[in-house]
């Protein structure tokens, strides 16, 4: 899921693009960064 948030050079999408709200974008950034800290998401594209 956290896949589709993110664009293909490994930045995440603005609230516009991906359509969530500022509560649900705080939390994709931290899921995001909890990914790539575990190893299951990359730091670059």
């Amino acid at each position: 899921m956290l896949q589709k948030m993110v664009t293909s050079q490994g930045k995440l999408f603005a609230r516009k693009r991906s359509g969530n709200c500022a509560k649900a974008q705080r939390r994709v950034r931290q899921a995001l960064k909890r990914a790539r800290f575990i190893g299951l998401m990359p730091f670059t594209g």
